[in-house]
């Protein structure tokens, strides 16, 4: 039987990621887009690590697509053009982004965890970097009591004024809440910020981190 103190709960918010976190894998819906593209790994490889990587510059184009600088088309045009088929062929610029995320399924056991949190009380949050608005709305209402979107705000992770907005959003202290992402430099950038941090693995491992900070044990 499962126990919980009040007075050990050490969170009152769940903060999390939306792709990588509430969807399937990042590398496994990108490998089903590449192949099913044709796309060369290697080209797109490279320009991925120009424009996610630690170097990357700051006004490159995820960055500008995440804030709302570029509109979807605008970012798929220069990502087409970056890229290329395996027999040599121009990658088709329009509806990019929608193949690119078409099995991005949401994560059936995250989506319980999230249902389940909410239930007991504590404040569910998403906090996602947007590459264009593909989000399954009703889904969103349902899980989450706030909704961050980088590119309805201007900002994106790993810039310490979106955790600091968002904890401005939900009236807590950064060291009540919890935040999960699949990128180490967002978790990082959280963790500068006070919040709880912790890389997305899988459900089972984030739902004991969860467990533990709110004091619940078997």
């Amino acid at each position: 039987m499962d126990e919980r103190s009040v007075g050990e709960r050490r969170i009152d918010a769940v903060v999390l990621d939306w792709g990588g976190v509430l969807t399937v894998s990042v590398p496994d819906f990108i490998e089903q887009w590449l192949t099913a593209d044709n796309i060369d790994r290697d080209r797109y490889g490279v320009t991925m690590r120009g424009w996610m990587g630690r170097d990357a510059a700051p006004g490159n184009p995820v960055f500008r697509l995440e804030t709302g600088e570029l509109s979807v088309a605008e970012f798929e045009a220069l990502l087409a053009a970056e890229l290329i088929t395996l027999d040599g062929r121009e990658v088709a610029a329009k509806g990019l982004l929608r193949r690119m995320f078409g099995s991005a399924d949401p994560d059936p056991k995250m989506v319980d965890l999230v249902r389940e949190l909410r239930a007991d009380g504590l404040t569910t949050v998403l906090l996602s970097n947007s590459w264009g608005e593909g989000y399954p709305e009703d889904l969103l209402l349902e899980l989450f009591d706030t909704i961050v979107i980088s590119g309805r705000i201007g900002l994106r992770k790993p810039d310490p004024r979106i955790f600091e907005h968002t904890l401005d959003l939900i009236g807590l202290p950064a060291d009540r809440c919890v935040f999960f992402d699949d990128a180490p430099v967002n978790v990082e950038a959280a963790r500068t910020v006070g919040l709880h941090a912790h890389r997305h693995a899988d459900a089972d491992t984030t739902r004991a981190v969860i467990d533990r900070l709110r004091g619940t044990r078997a």
